[in-house]
């Protein structure tokens, strides 16, 4: 194999691959990136046997070839070279480095050796909009279940529904928090279909698109193909391919509260540094601080008790309707949902301290939901 391609995207295309590899003590060759030269194509391939992604960059091929090479030692080297043209040779197990007055070998293993990424044909793929795909990821993701005791709350729930709009739902829960954000998508929809997409694979497509994020002939949409139990990622010559998770997602609609007792509009900025001032005295590994809403004097208190550390109350001026009420809720779970939200003012809505709290931005463009449940004292 003999090529040479710019630095920049040599750099580019190992950002985006090497990041996936894994340390598989049976199959040491999943740390290795596959490259492969044909026609005007250079494709680099990494896979940890549930995620595989390939990039494909452009670059002058002279002899044809491919070879598997350590996938980081591979990326931190080519990090530190100067801008100019890099030229690769290779034999059987040996990569030859060539870039200005750097010249270096790194031994790799042969290609025939790494594991196939077979080709998945899709049956059905959606545009969505780069730019608001990677707001709802961010909106949702960290409400993630880590415990796999339930593997279907480690991915997110995907939903195409076919409306008026075309639009894709992502909802991510660990039963002690719910996210939920939708967004209008480019693509006619058929027919409604859902799945249930790893987070780990989410993670991995968000860390990708932001790699391209300077770029402004950057594709506008990434596609999503799906086959019966695969998806596909494709954008701006990269493709992900996944295994989505088996299972029927719970039914959270049925959760979500409908009335309220109370209702808090809050200016977003003050909520989070009371919640954040009360939390220095929150009990260690309980995370709890209470909310007391007073709409006689609309004011929202954030309180917490320490018998070690001491006790604080921060209280802040709001719009509050309804009736006097407190919840005691997980600090940490509240800052994520405040966090998520845009815009100035938030939207608190609760029943009583035994049922879920829900978080609403005031500004109703953007269409998102966040539930924390209450802890029960």
């Amino acid at each position: 194999m003999k090529l040479s391609c710019t630095r920049d995207n040599l750099h580019q295309a190992l950002a985006i691959t090497s990041h996936l590899t894994s340390k598989n003590v049976n199959l040491p060759i999943l740390q290795n990136v596959l490259v492969k030269a044909e026609g005007g194509t250079i494709r680099f391939t990494t896979t940890n046997l549930e995620v595989a992604i390939t990039c494909a960059i452009r670059g002058k091929v002279d002899e044809e070839g491919e070879i598997t090479i350590p996938s980081k030692l591979f990326f931190d080297y080519v990090s530190l070279l100067p801008n100019e043209t890099v030229t690769l040779e290779s034999d059987e197990s040996t990569l030859n480095v060539i870039c200005g007055g750097n010249e270096t070998k790194i031994n790799g293993l042969p290609a025939g050796d790494f594991p196939l990424v077979p080709k998945v044909e899709t049956q059905q793929s959606y545009k969505i909009p780069v730019d608001d795909f990677k707001k709802a990821l961010s909106r949702v993701i960290f409400a993630v279940a880590t415990n796999e005791s339930r593997p279907e709350l480690t991915g997110i729930s995907t939903r195409f529904h076919k409306g008026q709009e075309s639009t894709l739902t992502l909802a991510a829960t660990d039963s002690y928090r719910l996210a939920e954000c939708v967004i209008s998508i480019v693509s006619e929809i058929s027919r409604d279909e859902s799945l249930i997409i790893p987070a780990r694979t989410l993670s991995e497509v968000s860390r990708i698109l932001s790699v391209f994020k300077d770029e402004v002939d950057s594709p506008t949409s990434v596609e999503m193909g799906l086959s019966e139990n695969q998806v596909v990622f494709s954008y701006g010559g990269v493709e992900l391919t996944s295994r989505t998770i088996e299972g029927n997602y719970p039914d959270y609609q049925q959760i979500i509260p409908k009335d309220f007792q109370t209702e808090t509009s809050v200016d977003r900025d003050d909520f989070g540094k009371a919640v954040k001032t009360a939390s220095l005295f929150s009990r260690t590994g309980l995370f709890d601080v209470t909310l007391d809403l007073d709409p006689e004097k609309n004011q929202l208190s954030v309180r917490a008790l320490d018998s070690a550390r001491g006790e604080n109350t921060a209280a802040i001026g709001a719009d509050i309707s309804g009736h006097k009420n407190n919840v005691t809720v997980n600090y940490r779970y509240l800052l994520d949902g405040l966090g998520a939200i845009e815009g100035e003012q938030v939207l608190f809505q609760m029943i009583d301290p035994s049922n879920p709290c829900l978080l609403t931005p005031k500004d109703k463009t953007l269409k998102y939901l966040y539930i924390v449940m209450p802890i029960k004292q």
